[in-house]
């Protein structure tokens, strides 16, 4: 039997109000996905969650490379965003957001570690020569299908998909549950379309729960 999970992508809190990398409007995505938590919990339905998980001295830290927060340079041979300290191991901007239903969590996987590369993927780093134990995770509990929504759009959350569809899992993805970095206007946007093109349904929460009621 193919099990299906609903994959809360990195609601951290260095990515809602008040954090290190703070998106905009990050908090809102938290009670799209209560509601989904919800919808599953009453279905049986697996819960996991990713969490970005940087140890302190990350390469792709402006701070230690010396520069500007959110200008570019290459790390480890990939180009790369200079971002602001972000969700650092054991530290409170690395926890998920408290007014999630954490409890529902069945598990939650770690990404970003290796100071040498970034992950954005839940699945790999941005290389692909490493990767979590999502895909293993999901593989032993037989999950085919995903449903995707968290932070940040353009960023974590489209990377996550893409892996996702690559891997072969059939993904549905909860617009209104993510938000996006924007760093050029129109990113957020473009990301749904290239999740959209490799083969993701986009949904809102309305829309997903009127479907699969």
């Amino acid at each position: 039997m193919v099990h299906r999970a609903l994959l809360l992508v990195d609601i951290q809190n260095d990515f809602c109000a008040g954090g290190a990398l703070a998106v905009a409007d990050g908090d809102a995505t938290v009670e799209v996905a209560n509601q989904l938590i919800k919808w599953c919990r009453a279905r049986g339905e697996i819960v996991i969650a990713s969490q970005d998980w940087h140890p302190q001295d990350h390469g792709s830290f402006a701070r230690v490379q010396g520069a500007e927060p959110f200008t570019t340079g290459m790390l480890d041979g990939l180009e790369q965003t200079w971002w602001p300290d972000h969700c650092v191991q054991n530290t409170k901007g690395a926890e998920l957001h408290p007014l999630l239903k954490q409890e529902a969590i069945a598990a939650c996987f770690q990404k970003g570690e290796n100071p040498l590369i970034d992950s954005y993927s839940a699945f790999f780093d941005n290389e692909h020569r490493q990767e979590t134990q999502l895909h293993a995770w999901l593989q032993h509990y037989h999950v085919g299908q995903l449903i995707i929504m968290g932070l940040a759009t353009d960023y974590c959350v489209k990377y996550t998909v893409l892996d996702a569809l690559k891997l072969g899992y059939q993904v549905a993805v909860i617009v209104d549950g993510c938000r996006g970095v924007e760093m050029q206007d129109g990113d957020s946007i473009r990301a749904f379309q290239d999740m959209a093109f490799a083969g993701a349904t986009l949904y809102t929460l309305e829309d997903w729960l009127e479907v699969h009621n």
